[in-house]
């Protein structure tokens, strides 16, 4: 069997088309466009680049862009401060501040300064609250674990019942997934670096989310044939035929386990377009939130 390839870049795009139609109807109505706030601390070269993709997504879609820049020195009270005039301003729907921070900021006072309707990050502690609570809903879900449950319900794969394990439990994907896939009514299985048995627990999977940040440590006779498979990892690993000198990989050793799950995520091309078309959701769903109001 050889899997089925589970296309972001083509599930991203269609989305994008439809939060973009949806954006030109609010303005056609007289209402403003979405605006989304990305607010950047330090030199973090990756954080860079992270920005100005989910900036030039924001144009893309007809969305406004505002972004803020503030050195790698900047005050606790610095950064809460301008989170503080952006929960202010009326033209910003959304306000995203890029993680990782600098070590000195404490990260859950800033996502906490963040009003709980312009959290298009979905890591406002009320939102992982409400997340984490049975018949509670969050405003808004984090991005990258939204993106995952959404490719696994496009390959019309039922959860109701079904055996998942998320490999990994960060704040960011590892646990908030887990809590999307029980609200689905999966049986959940959390694996980390203290599991026993690994490849044991991953064949017992109907779903397979690999968030581990550990390039191909999944190998393909950890897959039950027929799985879903999302790779959630992006790697980088010498490559001396490329022509950087280096290739990105994902979690899972792609080449192995397309040999024996149902549909699988590549990298790259999988989770990281649908990261940033679910942030560009949220950031709809706050500006209709915020008109309504």
């Amino acid at each position: 069997m050889t899997a089925q390839i589970i296309d972001g870049n083509a599930v991203a795009d269609k989305l994008r088309l439809e939060i973009a139609a949806e954006a030109a109807a609010m303005v056609a109505q007289g209402l403003p466009k979405p605006g989304l706030a990305t607010v950047l601390v330090g030199e973090n070269p990756a954080s860079q680049v992270y920005v100005r993709m989910k900036r030039k997504n924001c144009e893309e879609v007809g969305f406004d862009s505002f972004g803020h820049y503030l050195p790698e020195n900047a005050t606790q009270e610095e950064v809460e401060t301008l989170v503080r005039g952006l929960n202010a301003d009326p033209k910003v729907n959304g306000i995203l501040v890029q993680l990782p921070l600098p070590a000195h900021l404490n990260e859950e006072r800033v996502l906490s300064a963040i009003s709980i309707e312009k959290d298009v990050d979905g890591f406002h502690p009320i939102n992982i609250g409400r997340l984490a609570q049975k018949g509670r809903e969050s405003l808004f879900v984090p991005c990258t674990p939204d993106g995952c449950i959404y490719l696994v319900e496009q390959t019309g794969f039922n959860l109701k019942g079904a055996n998942a394990v998320v490999l990994g439990r960060s704040n960011i994907v590892g646990m908030p997934v887990a809590l999307l896939l029980v609200k689905r009514d999966a049986t959940v299985t959390i694996c980390h670096s203290r599991s026993k048995d690994l490849p044991a627990i991953c064949r017992e999977a109907d779903v397979l989310i690999a968030a581990v940040g550990r390039a191909e440590m999944v190998r393909g006779d950890w897959i039950k044939p027929g799985a879903v498979v999302i790779d959630v990892g992006i790697n980088q690993v010498d490559d001396p035929t490329a022509k950087r000198g280096h290739r990105l990989v994902g979690d899972v050793c792609f080449n192995e386990a397309k040999e024996v799950a149902g549909w699988i995520t590549p990298v790259p091309g999988g989770v990281g377009p649908m990261t940033r078309a679910m942030l560009l959701r949220n950031t709809l769903r706050a500006a209709k939130i915020q008109a309504n109001r």
